[in-house]
């Protein structure tokens, strides 16, 4: 049989789904009963499933939110924006007026290099508008918009116009491929903790027991657990859902970055006094 009569992953899910699903769970025990018949591979069974997720979740659950926002003001001088800028290795930034309630735009790190060292450097100058959205917009909803758009970052607001937080396409994205990594993100083995700007340590959720423990003085057994991401479900019993914070022995851990099926970023912090919340 020459390669090119052998059908296509269309067709096989298309043979092998004879009855319509009636309803979102039997469409997902058809997916994972043609994955575990070698019709779909993992990787294609965990895109389908975060699309799937991706229409049911909110904007408000996958946001940076508000008080850990990269921003910088409108005031700041060139030399304060380029030393924000190489800190964070981000591509975009929140200008603000004062306030992150008063967000007047968006800067690019790109526009920086057109800045003349013989010009009068004005903020202002460079700012693109902002996108604001609400923050229970749908995710599969909010990435049609960036394609149309072509903008990558919008600003979330609440119910009573306040900024609630920031969200990227790379957010979007994440929840549907996986966790995106790229040049600029923690490196794997040399960054799983990292202090903000904001005084605020970011933990990988993959961050080993023994590491962590190293880092921040603590003694959490690896017996039932290898990392930190581990211990939180050990803890819980269950996924933690965004900006879910639980305290264990004196540390708060705050979930920056998870979806449905595992955490990615935690926020750790030191609570005056150590108690367990389950």
């Amino acid at each position: 049989m020459d390669s090119s009569d052998k059908p296509g992953l269309l067709e096989r899910l298309s043979s092998f789904l004879v009855r319509e699903p009636e309803d979102l769970e039997q469409l997902m025990q058809l997916l994972h009963s043609a994955h575990q018949r070698k019709l779909l591979d993992a990787d294609a069974l965990g895109i389908i499933e975060g699309a799937l997720a991706a229409s049911e979740m909110t904007v408000r659950e996958v946001m940076v939110p508000r008080p850990l926002m990269e921003v910088v003001d409108v005031g700041d001088s060139i030399e304060e924006v380029v030393a924000r800028v190489n800190t964070t290795a981000h591509s975009r930034f929140p200008v603000i007026n004062g306030s992150r309630d008063n967000v007047v735009g968006i800067l690019l790190s790109k526009d920086l290099l057109r800045v003349r060292p013989e010009d009068h450097f004005n903020l202002r100058e460079w700012v693109r508008p902002a996108v604001f959205i609400p923050e229970f917009k749908r995710l599969d909803v909010l990435l049609r918009e960036f394609r149309v758009s072509r903008n990558h970052m919008a600003i979330v607001i609440d119910e009573y116009a306040g900024i609630a937080g920031l969200i990227t396409i790379e957010d979007v994205l994440e929840q549907i491929v996986g966790e995106i990594e790229d040049e600029y993100d923690f490196d794997e083995a040399d960054d799983n903790v990292q202090l903000d700007p904001n005084g605020l340590y970011r933990v990988k959720a993959h961050t080993e027991l023994a590491d962590f423990n190293a880092a921040f003085g603590t003694s959490f057994s690896d017996d039932k657990c290898l990392t930190v991401g581990g211990l939180i479900l050990h803890r819980l019993g269950r996924v933690p859902q965004f900006n879910e914070t639980t305290v264990i022995d004196g540390l708060s851990f705050q979930v920056l970055r998870a979806d449905s099926r595992r955490i990615y970023t935690l926020v750790v912090s030191r609570v005056p006094e150590a108690s367990d919340a389950e």
